[in-house]
């Protein structure tokens, strides 16, 4: 325990990088705000109901942030439908042509996605800063070891860590040089190494909010393994404001997983945080599709409270006095349910997923009474 930091348990702390704040939309990003979790809509952006049906899905599962692409004129005119209809700040993706960029800033984006390099001459750079300050609209500058300048890879024969943090002080000293100054960036990278090594660089050369990101990480398994390895070295050194983790999954996915690595690094809390065991011939129920079964009928849970499912009394007894909710498999299809952390009741194979999910609510609902007659 430090003066510093009065923590029951010092190991647990993580002290974050001190970054200014930005504002995307009316969510707060760097400084002290809750690092934030965003994906991204796969939906053609023209069809507005189809990407506004995804982003509503993305809301369910917990997302604070949302960007869609906007290549072409079909998609910046349906942006200010897409707009008006989200409840999350809207980052509209931009790529080559500086006049989406300005269509997508008076269309009503919170922030814009750009590459100032690849926007073409210093004037239509300053046209895109221009709507974006006229709009209200912040700029995170997407800079990619994929994608890096042709001088730059000359220069360094390789997509390298010091590459990627010479392309992102360029580009932020263009915006700068626009006197531009509400801007996050991302140095993103497939190669794990790379990405942490960037990011862990331009995070002592500049004071900006940092969007994290294992770019073209993988499908849903290896991706989230992929993302968890780079992003959660980056997170528990205290780097990183908003996070994407990149899986080709659908966006919701991913927004569950960053709320996952999230939750595991005790940086954000919320919904139902599940212990439960790998399961094994002691186990008095099956424990996989049980877990699978509650993680599924509890999404719609956002209090934060903790449930263990354990299968047997090896260990089901400790972990549950740690957790708001738990239950432990016993003989003869009886398992022990246990409330606060204290031995309650005991209920039947038959009820027992049904039982829990009540149980749970229930708990959800007692901890926001609690909270609303503290307020």
């Amino acid at each position: 325990m430090t003066s510093e930091n009065p923590s029951l348990r010092p190991w647990r702390d993580i002290e974050r990088r001190k970054s200014r704040q930005i504002m995307v939309g009316d969510v707060p990003v760097g400084g002290d705000a809750p690092i934030t979790v965003q994906t991204m809509t796969n939906t053609l952006t023209s069809d507005a109901k189809a990407t506004i049906d995804q982003i509503r899905r993305c809301e369910e599962a917990g997302v604070d942030i949302i960007r869609v692409s906007c290549p072409d004129v079909e998609s910046t005119t349906a942006l200010k439908q897409i707009v008006r209809a989200s409840n999350v700040p809207i980052v509209a993706d931009i790529h080559f042509h500086y006049k989406r960029g300005i269509e997508a800033a008076e269309a009503g984006a919170a922030c814009l996605r750009i590459n100032p390099g690849n926007i073409g001459s210093s004037q239509r750079v300053k046209e895109v800063v221009d709507a974006a300050k006229a709009n209200g609209c912040a700029i995170r500058i997407g800079v990619n070891a994929g994608s890096l300048e042709k001088d730059l890879l000359e220069k360094y024969g390789e997509p390298c860590p010091e590459a990627l943090v010479e392309s992102a002080l360029d580009h932020i000293k263009i915006l700068q040089d626009h006197d531009f100054h509400e801007f996050k960036v991302a140095v993103k990278a497939s190669d794990v190494f790379l990405a942490v090594a960037a990011y862990s660089q331009l995070a002592d050369a500049v004071d900006c909010p940092l969007h994290l990101g294992i770019t073209e990480a993988g499908g849903l398994i290896g991706g989230t393994v992929k993302s968890s390895i780079g992003m959660g070295n980056l997170l528990w050194a205290g780097i990183g404001d908003t996070i994407r983790v990149s899986l080709s999954a659908e966006p919701e996915e991913e927004v569950r997983v960053g709320y996952e690595m999230l939750k595991a690094l005790g940086l954000r809390t919320r919904g139902v945080r599940v212990v439960s065991c790998p399961s094994c011939a002691r186990q008095g129920f099956d424990v996989i599709r049980t877990v699978q079964t509650l993680e599924e009928r509890l999404q719609h849970i956002r209090t934060p409270l903790s449930l263990s499912v354990l299968g047997c009394v090896v260990n089901g007894p400790g972990e549950a006095r740690e957790t708001d909710i738990g239950i432990t498999g016993g003989g003869k299809g009886k398992h022990m349910v246990y409330l606060s952390g204290v031995t309650d009741h005991h209920v039947g194979d038959a009820n027992m997923v049904d039982h829990i999910v009540k149980l749970v609510e229930a708990k959800a609902a007692e901890i926001e009474a609690g909270v609303s007659e503290a307020a």
